[in-house]
């Protein structure tokens, strides 16, 4: 398995904000019309930040690491075959160059660039980076979870302490759960504090991560929302495990995924969503 250096975090960090600096940033609030496009549906949406983002990460990835599968989202939107390499490679790289899309297209600030690297779909670094704050958050599989500034300061994350089911925060993909099970998820929502969602897995993760939020529960398994955001709350001290209770992996096709503040809150919204998503 490979273990990044500092150094080489770093210079992912700096790829990121150059990316960002030279193919989002100049287009946020400024997209030329005809550059916004519909992929699956209304609200899955790609611009000329997205491709042109992932096209510079992906193209240093390659040279920087040229034995490494590169998954991007904007890549397997044109090819889904490619996502079919990553159980097999000892080490590749997720890529979500604007998560958010929906928000940006719209000029609302709630989005992230995210990076993951995988050993055999195991997330073993992960980074998810605010363009507009000009930070980062970042994780590696033996180390704690950093938050670092527009400074390059650094200070150690930890996630929220356990709280009763109605004081929780968090967030819920209804729209992305089953179709048939959304009624009686909603149904829970009076139960819970503050159920929501940001249209953004780069945020709803770093929050979780700062232990501003306790969950996340989702249910579409695309490995570039998720092999970050998980690694970086399991190392601040949460929980990550698909509500079958397996262990997450960036290979798994579909399933339901709980991300938690803590051991506690996990059980607890297990034992309100499981029988219904599981039912």
């Amino acid at each position: 398995m490979h273990v990044f250096s500092a150094h080489e975090v770093q210079q992912l960090i700096t790829l990121l904000r150059d990316t960002a600096r030279a193919e989002i940033l100049p287009r946020f609030r400024n997209l030329e019309e005809g550059s916004i496009h519909t992929k699956a549906h209304a609200f899955d949406l790609v611009t000329l930040a997205d491709t042109e983002a992932e096209k510079a990460i992906t193209a240093a990835l390659n040279a920087a690491y040229p034995d490494a599968l590169v998954v991007g989202e904007e890549a397997v939107a044109a090819d889904a075959t490619i996502r079919a390499d990553l159980p097999d490679a000892p080490r590749a790289f997720l890529v979500d160059p604007v998560d958010g899309t929906w928000n940006f297209a719209r000029g609302l600030a709630t989005f992230g660039t995210i990076l993951a690297a995988t050993h055999f779909g195991k997330p073993i670094l992960g980074l998810i980076y605010d363009p507009i704050g000009d930070d980062v958050i970042w994780a590696s599989h033996e180390g704690e979870t950093l938050f670092q500034n527009a400074h390059d300061a650094q200070h150690t994350l930890s996630t929220a302490a356990p709280k009763p089911l109605d004081q929780l925060a968090g967030y819920i993909h209804l729209k992305l759960l089953p179709q048939a099970k959304q009624p009686a998820v909603a149904a829970l929502f009076p139960e819970i504090g503050q159920p929501g969602a940001l249209r953004c897995s780069a945020h709803e993760y770093r929050l979780l991560a700062q232990g501003h939020v306790d969950f996340v529960l989702s249910g579409t398994m695309t490995p570039w929302d998720h092999a970050a955001g998980v690694l970086m709350c399991q190392n601040a001290g949460g929980v990550a495990r698909m509500l079958d209770g397996s262990d997450y992996s960036a290979n798994l096709p579909e399933g339901i995924l709980l991300v938690t503040s803590c051991e506690e809150v996990w059980r607890e919204l297990h034992a309100k969503f499981a029988p219904i998503l599981l039912g």
